[in-house]
C-alpha cells in the first residue's frame, strides 16, 4: 500500500505540521468555554500530526529532501521549509510525544488559575508549543529557526506558570531570563551571519561561509553554538534546568523535559553538519559532552526529590548526544540520532510516571514515599522499565543507543574519544544506581520507614472550579488516578519497547540521516537547486 505513495504528495505535507496546530489554537479560543471541545480539537489535530509525520518520514526516507518556498518567493529570498531523514524523523517522535502527554493532561484536567482565569488557555498554548517545535524542525534558515524558538519561549512561559503560584512564577521568570539570553546570542549569530554572507538560508550559508575567512567562520559557528548550547542544556550552560521544570504542572514538566532540550539538540546537529569549521569545534564538544554527562549524574545522586533527580539526568544524558555530534563521523552522528529519539520516549515517560506517583501517594520526594510497588504494581512497572530502558540496560534502546554511541567512539580511536567511552560507561552505571535509590526509596521500602511518610499526603483534596468539568490542581485528590493519565503513560512507554523491538529499522534510518549530515551536498542541492549559482 505504501507504494502508491506518490513523492509528489510530500510538498503539500510539508507545511502541515506547522499550519494543523495553529489553526486548531485559533478554534480552541473560539470554544474556550467548552472544555470537551476544545479537547477534542487538539486530539484530533495532534493525531493528525503523527499521521503526517509519519508519511513525511517515509517519503524522505525513500525519495530524499524535498523543500517547500513559502508563498512561492524562490530561495535565498523566501522561507524554505525542508524536510529530510534527520527533520521528519525528529516531527515523528515528537508529534506522538506531544500527543500522549496531550491525552495525559486532559485526564489530569490541568486548571489555569480559578475564577480570574476563567478561559482555558492550556490547550491553545499547548498547541503553539506544538507549531513552534515543527517550525524549528522544519526551518531552511537562521531567521526562522529563531522564530520556531520564539515561539516555543512564549508558550513556554505561559505554560510553566499556569496556576499562578509563586514557586511556578518564579521558576517561569529565571527560564523566560535565560531563553531571552540565549535568544540574543542567537540573534547576535544572525546579524553576524547575515553581515559576513549576505544571507540566512542554512545551505546558501554554507557555501558562503566555507569561502569566508577563517575567523569569520569560526566567530559565527561559536555564537550559535553558544545560543544553542543553553538551549539544549550542555554543560557549563545547563544551571537553569533543574529550578525551571520541576514547579510545572507534570505535563508540562515532561514536555519541557522530554523535547524542548531536544530542540536545541537538533539545532547543534543541524548547524554543526553545515556550518562547523572543520573539525575545529570537535574537541569543544567532546568535552563538554563528558562534563555534562557526569556532571549532570553527580547531581542526580545529590537529589531528594525525584523530579530534581530526574531533571538533572536529563542534563546528563544530553552529553551523550554532544558525544556523538563531536565524533563528527557517520556512525557518531547515527548515534546521537538514534540516542536523541530514544531519550524523547523514555525521558517524556518518566515524568509522566512521577506525576501518577505524585497523584497516588501526595509527594515526589523520597523522604516521604515508600510502599508503591505493594501499593500499586502498575505504577511499579510503568517506572522500572523505563527506568531500566534510560541506565542502558540490555537489551532495551537505551543499550543499544549507547552501544552504537561506544563504538563509535572506538572507531575514532583518539585518547579524548576513549576518555568519553569511559565516561559514559561511568555515567551508565551512576544512573543504574540513581535509579535503583529512586526504586528502593519509593516502590521497595514500606512507607512507614520514610523519614516524613506521615507528611505526604496531609494536604486534602481541594475543589479547584467547575465548569463543564471538574477540574483538579495536579496535587489534588491523592490517590485517584485518572485513567488516561495511566493509558497515555502505559502507550509511551511502549513505544520506548518498541523502539527496541524495532531497533533495527530505527538505527538503518538514523545511519542515512547521518550519512546525509556527513554529506551535506544533497540538503544544499535539493534547497538550491544549483548551488554554485548562488556562490
Amino acid at each position: 500500500m505504501t507504494d502508491r505513495i506518490s513523492p509528489e504528495l510530500l510538498p503539500a505535507l510539508i507545511p502541515l505540521p506547522v499550519l494543523i496546530p495553529l489553526l486548531a489554537a485559533a478554534g480552541t479560543l473560539i470554544f474556550g468555554q467548552r472544555q470537551l471541545i476544545q479537547r477534542y480539537i487538539t486530539l484530533v489535530a495532534l493525531t493528525a500530526g503523527v499521521v503526517v509525520s509519519a508519511l513525511m518520514l517515509y517519503l524522505t526516507d525513500q525519495h530524499g529532501t524535498a523543500v517547500v518556498q513559502v508563498g512561492g518567493w524562490q530561495t535565498p529570498i523566501g522561507i524554505s521549509l525542508v524536510a529530510d531523514r534527520l527533520s521528519t524523523a525528529m516531527l515523528l517522535v515528537s508529534s506522538f510525544v506531544l500527543l500522549c502527554v496531550s491525552v495525559y493532561g486532559s485526564g489530569q484536567n490541568i486548571h489555569d488559575g480559578g475564577d480570574k482565569q476563567p478561559t482555558s488557555i492550556f490547550r491553545p498554548t499547548y498547541l503553539v508549543l506544538t507549531a513552534g517545535v515543527s517550525a524549528a524542525f522544519l526551518a531552511g534558515d537562521l531567521f526562522n529557526l529563531f522564530v520556531g524558538f520564539e515561539l516555543l519561549l512564549a508558550a513556554s512561559f505561559v505554560l510553566l506558570t499556569i496556576g499562578a503560584t509563586a514557586q511556578r512564577i518564579r521558576a517561569g521568570v529565571a527560564y523566560v531570563m535565560v531563553s531571552m539570553l540565549s535568544s540574543l546570542i542567537f540573534l547576535t549569530g544572525i546579524a553576524l551571519a547575515y553581515a559576513s554572507t549576505g544571507t540566512l538560508n542554512l545551505a546558501q550559508l554554507s557555501i558562503r561561509l566555507a569561502a569566508a575567512p577563517e575567523g569569520v567562520r569560526t566567530a559565527v559557528y561559536a555564537v550559535l553554538l553558544v545560543a544553542f548550547g543553553i538551549k539544549a542544556a550542555v554543560f557549563p550552560l545547563s544551571n537553569w534546568l533543574p529550578d525551571s521544570y520541576p514547579t510545572a504542572p507534570a505535563p508540562v514538566t515532561a514536555v519541557f523535559a522530554g523535547l524542548l532540550t531536544k530542540v536545541g539538540v537538533y539545532a547543534i546537529i543541524r548547524t554543526h553538519a553545515l556550518l562547523a569549521p572543520d573539525g575545529r569545534f570537535d574537541t569543544v564538544l567532546l568535552v563538554c559532552g563528558l562534563l555534562t554527562m557526569l556532571i549532570g549524574i553527580c547531581g542526580a545522586i545529590a537529589q531528594s526529590d525525584i523530579r530534581r533527580l530526574l531533571s538533572f539526568t536529563l542534563v546528563s544524558h544530553i552529553g551523550y548526544m554532544v558525544f556523538g555530534i563531536g565524533l563528527a563521523s557517520v556512525a557518531g552522528l547515527a548515534g546521537a540520532v538514534f540516542y536523541v529519539a530514544h531519550h524523547i520516549l523514555v525521558q517524556t515517560t518518566l515524568f509522566l510516571v512521577v506525576g501518577l506517583i505524585e497523584r497516588q501517594a501526595g509527594s515526589t520526594s523520597l523522604r516521604r514515599l515508600g510502599g508503591l510497588a505493594a501499593a500499586s504494581p502498575l505504577l511499579g512497572g510503568l517506572f522500572l522499565i523505563p527506568a531500566l530502558n534510560l541506565a542502558g540496560i540490555p537489551p532495551f534502546s537505551g543499550f543499544i543507543g549507547k552501544v552504537a554511541l561506544l563504538q563509535a567512539g572506538a572507531m575514532d580511536g583518539s585518547a579524548l574519544a576513549w576518555v568519553l567511552v569511559g565516561g559514559a560507561v561511568v555515567t551508565s552505571l551512576l544512573t543504574l544506581y540513581v535509579v535503583a535509590i529512586v526504586w528502593a526509596k519509593a516502590f521497595w521500602r514500606p512507607r512507614s520507614d520514610a523519614p516524613e511518610g506521615h507528611l505526604a499526603a496531609a494536604n486534602p483534596p481541594t475543589l479547584i472550579e467547575e465548569t463543564d468539568d471538574v477540574l483538579y490542581d495536579e496535587r489534588d485528590d491523592p490517590g485517584r488516578v485518572p485513567v488516561l493519565m495511566v493509558g497515555a503513560t502505559v502507550l509511551l512507554g511502549t513505544a520506548g519497547l518498541a523502539l527496541t523491538v524495532f531497533a533495527g529499522p530505527i538505527l538503518g534510518i538514523a545511519d542515512r540521516a547521518a550519512a546525509d549530515l556527513h554529506d551535506p551536498g544533497a540538503y544544499i542541492g535539493a534547497v538550491l537547486h544549483d548551488p554554485d549559482a548562488f556562490r
